[in-house]
């Protein structure tokens, strides 16, 4: 297999994969899900139980700073 024709296979699968996502996130927004929401949650259980712990507590300082309420909802 050629170096182009590997590029062009890579390139349709990811051609392809692109599209499945963006089929699934019109069909969770057609259940009634909003997808700002539902990425946000995917990036959040993407990073480790530490990482995350270490933000929460990151913005928690920081909301404090600024005296500013914390947000009542938060993602996973």
């Amino acid at each position: 297999m050629t170096l182009p024709a590997f590029e062009r296979i890579r390139a349709e699968e990811i051609k392809q994969l692109t599209e499945s996502k963006k089929e699934s996130y019109q069909e969770a927004k057609g259940n009634g899900y909003d997808v700002k929401i539902l990425r946000e949650v995917i990036r959040v259980r993407k990073q480790d139980q530490k990482e995350r712990d270490e933000k929460e507590t990151l913005l928690d300082i920081y909301l404090q700073a600024i005296k500013a309420p914390r947000p009542v909802a938060k993602a996973a």
